[in-house]
This record gives structure tokens, sequence and C-alpha cells, in this order.
């Protein structure tokens, strides 16, 4: 028997409700190229989001790929280094240099205050995440990027279905770029979306996505592969039937993590704000000094009781070798970033884990905290 808990387990529906999917893949023998079931999931995103035009990929990074070619971005682009490497790697893989901002404190996000003074001439963008499905300050961000005439791209990976005041903040920015991997709220096995806002730009991004054609024997772009395959975009579909189950199965888990860790002192967990909905993506927690252990004592304690949190995000991309000259990735221009890099914990959090489970998860902390004081206090006792 597998007592393993992952920070994440992928949805599954049935696989009896997938087969008929596949048998009509079987009888067209369309896999790829834009087939029925690619056409049909692009427009059932946009309806099921809120957004105008879902351009499929075979993954979220060569999506954000795209997404820079697409708006012809050069220069200096100011990000956060509070992310998932493929967010700063793709600025390398398409010329471009990071500049790193801090993050807020609150929402984990880049701080709005922090963009403007990091603006040079050679700044033409902004790369904000949703990060853990939380929207950064959008408005914010916009009114610097229309003062300073800059494109914002959004790394919207986190942030399938979240709204702001009833708004997908998918609709925000030049273009916001998702992620279906198998880790993700939403996941077509491997894949990812690119959302714009308007027919041309859609039309130039499914260029770029497919080679640069444009025709049978006409290319207008140097682009590569990035096609989503009828089999994934299909997967996808079967997904849309399940996920608002999937969404709701997160929320209650999410509630009795707060409910239950309320008696863990010194662990900081996110309260949602309640001018959006969230997608209840990731259990991020803050281990702070007062916590009777450290952050990686917890995490390794944890391992030990076969619960596998993660460390999201540490080190931060900052810190990598391929960063670190950058003036902007030296610690102490990013405070608050590296502060909430060494106290934060993702506990495992996805719609098929059973109320036993999560029970063994706050048992696990409660009681690891209690055993820590014990033995601090044999400690003093036998000294």
């Amino acid at each position: 028997m597998n007592n393993k808990i992952f920070v994440t387990s992928p949805l599954l529906p049935p696989l009896e409700e997938f087969i008929p999917y596949l048998e009509k893949m079987w009888s067209s023998r369309t896999l790829t190229n834009g087939g029925n079931f690619h056409q049909e999931l692009e427009a059932s995103l946009a309806d099921y989001l809120g957004v105008k035009y879902v351009s499929l990929f075979s993954n979220g990074t060569l999506a954000l790929l795209t997404a820079l070619q697409a708006l012809r971005v050069t220069g200096e682009v100011i990000t956060t280094p509070y992310s998932f490497v493929a967010t700063s790697h793709t600025l390398l893989w398409n010329g471009l240099t990071p500049v790193f901002a801090d993050i807020d404190p609150l929402t984990f996000n880049i701080d709005p205050e922090k963009i403007e003074a990091l603006i040079t001439p050679q700044t033409t963008a902004i790369m904000p995440v949703h990060c853990y499905g939380i929207p950064c300050q959008v408005d914010k961000i916009q009114q610097i990027a229309d003062i300073y005439g800059l494109r914002v791209i959004y790394d919207a990976a986190h942030a399938f279905g979240v709204k702001s005041n009833g708004t997908s903040v998918l609709n925000n920015g030049d273009l916001s770029v998702l992620s279906f991997h198998a880790t993700k709220v939403f996941n077509t096995f491997e894949g990812g979306a690119i959302i714009s806002h308007d027919l041309k730009t859609k039309q130039r991004i499914d260029y770029l996505k497919n080679f640069g054609f444009a025709g049978e024997t006409k290319v207008v772009a140097p682009g590569i592969n990035a096609k989503m395959s009828e089999v994934s975009a299909a997967f996808g579909l079967l997904q849309l039937k399940h996920i608002d189950r999937a969404l709701l199965a997160r929320e209650q888990i999410y509630q009795r993590y707060m409910r239950e860790l309320a008696l863990a002192t010194g662990l900081s967990c996110y309260q949602f704000a309640d001018d959006y909905e969230w997608n209840y993506a990731y259990f991020p927690v803050l281990v702070e000094e007062h916590f009777p252990l450290s952050r990686d004592e917890l995490y390794e304690m944890l391992k030990e009781e076969d619960i596998y949190a993660r460390r999201y995000f540490y080190p931060l991309i900052s810190s990598f070798s391929m960063y670190r000259h950058l003036d902007s990735a030296a610690p102490q221009e990013l405070p608050v970033a590296n502060q909430i890099a060494e106290k934060i914990l993702c506990l495992p959090i996805f719609p098929d884990m059973t109320n036993e489970e999560q029970g063994r998860i706050i048992e696990t902390v409660l009681r690891l905290s209690q055993r820590k004081c014990s033995e601090d206090v044999n400690v003093q006792q036998v000294a």
C-alpha cells in the first residue's frame, strides 16, 4: 500500500469516459494540426474562462516563448524572482535581459511600487506572475505600463479560472499565458495556452506556433512547432466536464486546513481576499520564527512521514548561476523575496485528497511541532 502523499496529484476523470474521445480520434485519424478536438477546446475554454481568444500550445513554456515573440519584445523585461524558472528562462531564450523586482509580502506577487525605479530606456515589457493564482495588482501595473509605453505579459500558469470583481484575471495585460501541466488545476496531460484580446494578435500567435505557416506554401514568420495534439485537446474537453467539482473539492480542503492549522502557532496561512474568486491551486504557509521548527526542519520531518510538501519557490530564480551576475539579482535588492523564500512551504492539495489523507497531514504538522517543544523541554531538564 502506498502511503505517500505528494504536494499535488493530477485530476484524472474516469478512464472509461476518455475512451469515446479516443475512438473518434482513431476514426478520423487526425492526431494534430488543429483538428476538431483542438478547435472545440479553444472555443470551450474561451467560453468557460470568459476571454475572447485562446491559442492552445503543447506546453506553457513554449507559450511564454511565443508570447514574447508575438509582441516583438526586446531589451529588458521587468519580472519577479519568485516563480518557477520557466518565467525567466523564456526571457533568456528570447535574448532578453530579466530585471528582477521585489515582491509584495502579502500576495507574493511583484510589488508595483518597485517597478518604476527599474525602468530604463532599454525596458520594453513587464512580466508579472499571478503566484499561486493570487491576482497581481493589475490596475497599478497597467498604469505604469501605459505611462512608459510598456507591454505587459502575465505568466498566469497558476491562474486558471481565477476572477477579480467577477472578471477573469486573464483579461489583463496584452497577453496572459496559462500552463496545463499535469500539476496544474486544469491539465491536458501537458499543455498551455495564450489568451489574447483581438483576432489579429491570435492569428500572429497561431502562425508562430506552427512554423510561421500562413498557408500550404506561405511562411510569414520564423515560427516553431508548439501545437497541442488532439490527444491532449480531447483530454482537456473531458477535464472541463469535471473542473467545477475539482475546484469545489480544492476549496473544501483549503477551508479545513485554515480551520485546523489555526492551532499551529507560528504558521501563517494565506487568507484570500473577498473581491476575487480563487482556484485554490496551492496551500502556501509561512513558517515563522516563533514556530517551534524551522521551515527546513518541518519539510524534512514531513518527508520522513511520507508527506511531500514543496518549498515553492525556493531558491529564488535570481540565485541561480545564469542570473546572479545581474545587478537586480543581488539579495539586498530583493529583501522581501529572499525572506519569503526562506519561510515558504506548500502543503499537499489536490481534488481527490481524502479526508483521511488531509487529517494525517494536519495531525502530523501539529504533532511534530509539539514533539519539538517536548524535546526542547527535555534537553533543558537534562542540562
